[in-house]
C-alpha cells in the first residue's frame, strides 16, 4: 500500500481521496443495477431508461461544471460535487419508484460526470511537469479502489438481504463524503482569469471536437469486456461461466500493473496519436479472437477468450495514455476543465450507444459483427494521428481568435521543445495515479 501513494503533498491528498471514491464506485458498479432491480423491484428496462436518462444530464453538466472549475477554483467545485453524489447516492434508499429512481440516479450520475471535469484541473495543477503521466497513475490506483468495493458488493449480493443492500448503498455515499473531507488539506487552485473572446472556447475548437468525437468511438471498448464478453461466453462458446470474473479479473490486474508504465512513453500529442492508431489494431486482433471461440472443446475457448483479454488489455492501456495525453496536451490551461469536460462527451456517448451496439453486432449478428467492431476500432485508430495533425497544426489561434500556446509549447506550458514534457525524476515515474 505504501507504493500507491507519492511522498506528502498535494498529489497523495488526490490519489487518497481518490481511492476512497473509487472503493464506493465499486461497490455500486458491481451492484447498483441488482439494487434497483431485486431490492426496488423496478422493472430492469425501466431501470435502463432511467440509466439513459441520468446519461443525458450527464453530458450538459461535465462542460458546464468544468468551466466553473476553471472560473472559481478547482477544488471547491471538485469537493461540491463529491458532496451532491453523496446525497443523491443516500437518496437511493428512498427511491420507491421509477420517477424517484430518474431523480436520485439523474442526480448522482450528473454529479460523478461533473466532478470528473472539476478535477481535471487539480490534475494539471499538482499533476507535476507531466500532469499525463499523474493521470496515469490513477487510474490504476481506481483499479484498486473498484477492485475492494466490488469484494464488499460480492458480499451483498451473496447475502442478499434488505439490510446488505442497504449497507452497499450507504457505504458507497459514505465514501463520497470521506473523498470530499480527504480534500480539506488540499491548497486551493486559483481561478484562472479568462482571456478575451467567447465563453465556449471548447465547443468552437474543431478539432478538438473531432478528438472527441475519435475517442468516444474508442470508448465503445469498454463495453467489449463488461457488456459483448459475457453475453458471447454463454451464448456462443463452451467455456465455463466463472472465467467471466476471470476475464475481468485479468484486465484489472493487468491495468492495475501497466497502466503507468504504458504511459511513460505517451509524451507528447503525435505520441498520444500513434497510440490510438495501436490500440485500435489491437483491439482487432482481440475481436478476432472472441470471433474464434465459438465451437471449439472449453478449453481452448477458454484459452482463446483469456488470450483475447490480454490483447484487448493491451489495447485498452494504450488507449487511455492517448486520451490522457491528448486531452491535457491540446488543452489550454486556463480552460481545463472546460476542455475536460467537452472531452467527456465522448465516453459519455459511447456509455449510451456501445452496449446496444455491441448486443446488436457481436451477439445478434454473430461472427461477422465482431470483425466489424474490431475494424471499426482499427479505422478510428488510423484517423487520430491525422487528428492530431490537424489540432498541432491549429495551434497558433484559439476558435475565434482567441490566442492559444505555440505549436512548440501546445497546451502544458511548462512542457519542452516540440511540445515534448520534460521527463519526470525517476521517484515520479512511480508516483501512484487515477
Amino acid at each position: 500500500m505504501p507504493s500507491l501513494l507519492p511522498e506528502a503533498g498535494p498529489q497523495r491528498v488526490i490519489v487518497a481521496s481518490n481511492l476512497v471514491y473509487t472503493v464506493g464506485s465499486g461497490l455500486y458498479l458491481t451492484a447498483g443495477v441488482l439494487y434497483f432491480t431485486e431490492e426496488v423491484r423496478l422493472p430492469a428496462g425501466q431501470v435502463g431508461l432511467g440509466l439513459g436518462i441520468a446519461g443525458v444530464v450527464s453530458l450538459v453538466l461535465g462542460i458546464a461544471v468544468g468551466h466553473l472549475a476553471d472560473r472559481r477554483g478547482a477544488r471547491g467545485v471538485y469537493a461540491a460535487t463529491l458532496t451532491v453524489q453523496a446525497l443523491a447516492t443516500a437518496g437511493f434508499v428512498l427511491v420507491d419508484g421509477f420517477w424517484s429512481f430518474v431523480l436520485a440516479v439523474g442526480a448522482a450520475t450528473g454529479a460523478k460526470a461533473a466532478g470528473i471535469a472539476a478535477r481535471s484541473p487539480l490534475i494539471r495543477h499538482y499533476g507535476g511537469s507531466r500532469p499525463q503521466a499523474f493521470r496515469a497513475h490513477l487510474r490504476a490506483v481506481t483499479n484498486i479502489g473498484i477492485s475492494l468495493g466490488a469484494l464488499l458488493a460480492g458480499w451483498a449480493v451473496q447475502v442478499g438481504t434488505h439490510t446488505a443492500y442497504q449497507l452497499l448503498v450507504l457505504g458507497n455515499a459514505i465514501s463520497l463524503a470521506a473523498a470530499a473531507a480527504i480534500l480539506v488539506p488540499l491548497p486551493p487552485v486559483a481561478p484562472r482569469p479568462r482571456p478575451g473572446g467567447p465563453r465556449r472556447l471548447a465547443l468552437r475548437d474543431r478539432p478538438y471536437l473531432l478528438l472527441t468525437a475519435l475517442d468516444g468511438v474508442m470508448a465503445i471498448q469498454f463495453k467489449v469486456l463488461t457488456v459483448a464478453v459475457p453475453l458471447w461466453l454463454v451464448t456462443a462458446t463452451t467455456a465455463p461461466r466463472w472465467l467471466m470474473s476471470g476475464t475481468m479479473l485479468v484486465n484489472t490486474a493487468l491495468v492495475i500493473v501497466f497502466q503507468v508504465v504504458a504511459s511513460r512513453s505517451v509524451d507528447s500529442p503525435t505520441a498520444g496519436g500513434r497510440a490510438y492508431r495501436r490500440s485500435g489494431v489491437a483491439f482487432l486482433a482481440s475481436c478476432s479472437l472472441i470471433s474464434l471461440s465459438a465451437g471449439l472443446p472449453a478449453g481452448a475457448a477458454a484459452t482463446l477468450l483469456l488470450t483475447a483479454v490480454v490483447v484487448h488489455t493491451i489495447g485498452e492501456l494504450w488507449h487511455a495514455a492517448g486520451g490522457f495525453e491528448v486531452s491535457f496536451s491540446l488543452a489550454p490551461e486556463h480552460a481545463t476543465g472546460q476542455y475536460l469536460g467537452v472531452f467527456g462527451l465522448g465516453a459519455g456517448l459511447a456509455e449510451a450507444v456501445g452496449p446496444g451496439l455491441l448486443i446488436a453486432l457481436c451477439i445478434t449478428w454473430g461472427r461477422p459483427g465482431w470483425y466489424v467492431v474490431g475494424a471499426l476500432f482499427t479505422v478510428t485508430g488510423l484517423v487520430a494521428p491525422v487528428a492530431v495533425r490537424r489540432a498541432l497544426r491549429a495551434g497558433a489561434r484559439e476558435p475565434e481568435g482567441v490566442p492559444r500556446p505555440a505549436p512548440g509549447t501546445y497546451g502544458v506550458s511548462h512542457g519542452g521543445p516540440e511540445g515534448r514534457a520534460p521527463e519526470l525524476p525517476a521517484r515520479a515515474h512511480h508516483l501512484p495515479g487515477s
